[in-house]
């Protein structure tokens, strides 16, 4: 397995074991690294990393960063992965491909207070690349990256082109505004006009709001879901 490099403002930062980088990412951040850390570790069964932001934006608008990064990972593995391999994208930052869950996102920041301007958010992404089971009947709604046609996709080229694929929709975002991302997103959203449960709720999963909060309406209502709900260890 080769070792990743990363675009100019980017650095990475290697953990192995049974470190956590997003875990190791939040505390780096806590401690006022610069922003665009890559903390990953690359093992034989599974891809971890994170990557870490400074927005200077309110956590509400902030928070695009994960559907961002989703869209990122999408983009990264559509590069490298045969043509007829599919991804798509959980509300919540679960990750499908080929329609069975494969790895999600997750979301870290320094606050939780949406009109805050955060010191730092993180972004972490879990990815297994090979089964845990040699009978892949035992979890049929559950897959992994080798399993479905990537065999020849290495993890460190996958991980340069997550990060290089997310700061092109990082600068995106920030010359034109979250409509392009609401389109992109949208067109790789998994569920949408299904009744499916999220954080306690069941109803029809309409779609989001303009800061990504899921609309899920139910017999009553329809509820607003904010995407800050998803903050892990705040």
């Amino acid at each position: 397995m080769t070792t990743p490099t990363f675009p100019p403002l980017f650095s990475g930062l290697a953990v192995e074991g049974q470190i956590d980088p997003f875990d190791k990412a939040c505390v780096e951040a806590a401690r006022g690294c610069d922003a665009g850390v890559v903390v990953h570790n690359l093992g034989a069964n599974t891809l971890r990393a994170a990557l870490v932001f400074a927005p200077d934006v309110p956590l509400a608008d902030a928070m695009a960063m994960l559907p961002l990064c989703g869209v990122g990972f999408q983009n990264a593995l559509g590069a490298l992965a045969p043509p007829e391999v599919a991804v798509h994208l959980d509300w919540d930052g679960g990750l499908r491909i080929n329609g069975a869950s494969c790895g999600r996102l997750r979301v870290g920041a320094s606050t939780s207070d949406p009109s805050a301007e955060p010191d730092w958010l993180v972004i972490g992404l879990t990815l297994p690349l090979w089964p845990q089971s040699d009978d892949p009947g035992e979890t049929p709604d559950q897959t992994a990256l080798y399993a479905e046609g990537c065999a020849d996709v290495d993890a460190a080229e996958l991980l340069e082109a997550w990060v290089k694929h997310t700061l092109v929709g990082i600068n995106r975002w920030q010359e034109e505004g979250a409509g392009p991302l609401h389109s992109e997103w949208r067109g790789l959203a998994q569920g949408i006009g299904e009744e499916i449960d999220m954080l306690g709720l069941r109803g029809t999963y309409l779609g989001t709001d303009e800061q990504f909060g899921m609309l899920l309406r139910d017999d009553q209502t329809t509820h607003l879901i904010p995407l800050i709900n998803l903050l892990e260890g705040t």
